[in-house]
């Protein structure tokens, strides 16, 4: 039993070839293409609405230096959203659940902003590294802690985000599997956790929509220290 919680997790496969590939590029499916015509549609109106309320959200700490990374942010945050929102269907995987898939966009994200902030000011960039003021006893103990946590933010991120909607998931099944032990016998208390499990599915709807908004959001944050 204990096994089959984490079951969901597993990557899912068929006849040996991994599925997760086609996880990831399927929300991309359900975004409607745009064309030249002067009145679409309201799903494309809706769609364009959404896009730009996200990209004045995530643009809105950057000066204007910044704004050239609007394209990969913004990507990033509805990839993160569709992913994370379709992770909680029935019978669906979520790749977010996997901390390689976080690290993997984490990292190279992150070092791009590093590399940008040390082309561009290298002399700032690497004086957050030491507090003003500092007394000088303490320099080479506050610049080891400063490089420490500097080098942990890619994995930090990653490990937000999956721990964040692995506790979730595995909330509403172990809820799930309560209620419907409970229907037989009890069916009071049955009615009762599945009240708690209606309430819990939208809480994980908030949780999947914040997690991928903090996730690009620390990314653009931690490109402003760096332009």
């Amino acid at each position: 039993m204990n096994l089959s919680f984490f079951d969901q997790f597993s990557s899912p496969s068929f006849l040996g070839i991994p599925l997760i590939l086609i996880s990831m590029t399927f929300p991309a499916l359900l975004l409607p293409s745009l064309d030249n015509r002067w009145i679409t549609n309201r799903l494309s109106t809706l769609q364009l609405w959404f896009i730009n309320l996200i990209t004045k959200q995530l643009m809105m700490p950057l000066d204007k230096k910044g704004h050239k990374w609007a394209l990969i942010l913004t990507s990033l945050m509805i990839f993160l959203l569709l992913i994370n929102l379709l992770g909680l269907l029935p019978y669906t995987f979520t790749p977010t659940t996997q901390l390689s898939m976080n690290l993997a966009l984490a990292f190279p994200l992150w070092l791009a902003t590093l590399l940008t902030g040390l082309r561009n000011q290298p002399s700032t960039s690497l004086g957050h590294l030491l507090p003003e003021g500092t007394p000088t006893p303490l320099i080479p103990a506050l610049i080891l802690i400063e490089t420490t946590s500097l080098l942990i933010r890619p994995l930090a991120l990653g490990v937000r985000l999956t721990a964040n909607l692995t506790a979730g998931h595995l909330l509403i099944q172990l809820i799930s599997t309560a209620t419907t032990a409970l229907f037989s016998t009890m069916p009071m208390v049955s009615l009762l956790t599945f009240l708690v499990l209606f309430l819990l599915t939208i809480l994980e709807v908030a949780v999947a929509m914040i997690q991928a908004y903090v996730f690009v959001l620390l990314l653009s944050l931690y490109l402003q220290e760096n332009i």
